[in-house]
């Protein structure tokens, strides 16, 4: 069985509709690129996929609580420290036992103290990605996640990934840079809607 089927989904931004149609399996221990221009509809797509906006139409199918979405945003408390985000968030999907190979994961043990608030750019963003080690969910939907991080950390994140992946689990991810392991890609371009232009035969030149 396929971890996640999204079937002729429909997605809308600001109200107007910037995909149309799209459908795919994602299976067990496969990544999925999504590529395409900006303002193609990836966040979209995405955000639709987790279940934080209603599509137009079509439908998404995953096991209930087996996806976990990490947007731009780091997504971490800037006044608690390092471990206290991470026993936050493990809490909520009760994986306390996680919290530390989640740490090490993305070097942040001895960072572990800090308060968020006084962490770089890049360690913040590697905090907001060890908050998927603590979910224990399957399918992991991803928002440009390496931005910040430089080349050091994006090979953390890559291992991490495929670890994730040989485990069984899944993950769709937008992203312009190259990760270093085998991922299938999916070009929204090819679900852009086409709009037709009004019929202006009834057009009344008076109004000009």
């Amino acid at each position: 069985m396929p971890g996640l089927t999204v079937d002729t989904l429909s997605c809308q931004r600001a109200g107007l509709r910037v995909l149309e149609g799209v459908s795919f399996d994602v299976w067990p221990g496969q990544a999925l690129v999504l590529r395409g221009p900006n303002g193609i509809g990836k966040t979209t797509l995405l955000r639709t996929i987790a279940g934080l906006q209603p599509p137009v139409s079509g439908t998404v199918s995953a096991e209930e609580g087996s996806l976990v979405y990490a947007s731009h945003a780091d997504g971490v408390k800037t006044q608690l420290t390092v471990l206290e985000n991470l026993v936050f968030w493990a809490k909520i999907y009760a994986r306390p036992h996680r919290v530390g190979q989640a740490l090490e994961q993305f070097n942040l043990t001895k960072l572990a103290a800090r308060r968020a608030a006084n962490l770089s750019a890049g360690q913040k963003r590697r905090l907001g990605l060890a908050r998927l080690a603590v979910t224990g969910c399957n399918g992991f939907l991803l928002d440009e996640p390496t931005v910040s991080l430089d080349v050091d950390a994006t090979g953390l994140f890559a291992e991490f990934v495929t670890e994730h992946l040989n485990a069984g689990g899944f993950a769709i991810m937008a992203t312009h840079i190259d990760l270093g392991f085998s991922a299938d890609t999916l070009d929204l371009s090819l679900f852009k809607p086409t709009f037709a232009l009004p019929d202006a035969s009834g057009f009344d030149e008076a109004f000009l």
